[in-house]
């Protein structure tokens, strides 16, 4: 007797791996490489190979989230969530740095604050998009978090079901969806105290402006993994904690049966 096979279960994407493709990516590739290298020779400073111009760098940049969007949708015949981050963040960044440059190689004054509030901006409008998918279809918890290739969601709702419990199940999925988000408003105040820790004292008439103001991004984005990435990080696993916690009070189900087999 031939028993069928269980058609397999589709690979998940992994949130980081996204998020560092689409986002992470294609910001440090306009920190990098977006140096004009004719105002680098006017300077009398070497210009490099990968300096190629912000127009240059601002469509290598959108090359990661365009095509991983094309792939993912090739694959999945699913829009990617991080994709359009990824193209909103790049076109925001790459868009203030057009805005912002001079011919001259001076940058617009308060550059400082712009580029601070974009900064800003992203970790915000996600905290506000998280908080306001909870009542669609598709909540962003179960994009970041509480996803099936993490919680075992089929076993979970039908404790629930079986209880009785779905009003008690959904305040605490609210719960953990108000302290997740509120991870991305912490991130949206330490995002513009970075940017301007680096870019406050930034000269926008010297002669130089453009290239200090790309060197002091590139620290932005790279002491943002530390300084904003850590305590975050910290905070994911609080979040994670308590919605552990929540599930088994509701359920009765310990943590190896709450999550998927490793």
């Amino acid at each position: 007797m031939t028993t069928e096979k269980e058609a397999p279960k589709p690979a998940q994407e992994h949130p980081l791996a996204n998020i560092l493709i689409n986002v992470l990516i294609p910001v440090l590739a306009l920190s990098y490489l977006s140096k004009d290298p004719a105002i680098q020779e006017m300077l009398g400073k070497a210009a490099k190979p990968w300096h190629i111009g912000p127009l240059k760098a601002l469509g290598v940049a959108l090359a990661f989230p365009i095509g991983y969007g094309i792939w993912f949708f090739a694959k999945t015949k699913k829009m990617n969530f991080f994709s359009g981050l990824g193209l909103f963040s790049v076109l925001l960044t790459g868009g203030l740095t057009l805005f912002l440059w001079n011919k001259d190689g001076t940058v617009k004054e308060h550059a400082a604050v712009l580029f601070g509030l974009k900064e800003a901006s992203i970790p915000f409008v996600l905290g506000i998009a998280i908080v306001a998918s909870h009542w669609s279809k598709t909540p962003l918890l179960r994009t970041f978090l509480y996803s099936d290739s993490i919680f075992d969601i089929n076993k979970i709702e039908n404790k629930v079901a079986e209880l009785g419990k779905q009003t008690d199940y959904s305040k605490v999925l609210l719960n953990a969806t108000l302290l997740f988000s509120l991870s991305f408003f912490v991130s949206t105040l330490m995002n513009f105290g970075l940017a301007m820790y680096f870019l406050g004292g930034l000269d926008h008439a010297a002669p130089d402006a453009m290239s200090d103001y790309n060197e002091k991004v590139a620290k932005v984005t790279g002491w943002g993994f530390v300084v904003i990435g850590v305590p975050i990080m910290a905070f994911l696993f609080f979040t994670l904690k308590r919605l552990l916690s929540g599930l088994r009070g509701l359920t009765g189900l310990n943590d190896d049966e709450l999550m998927m087999p490793r």
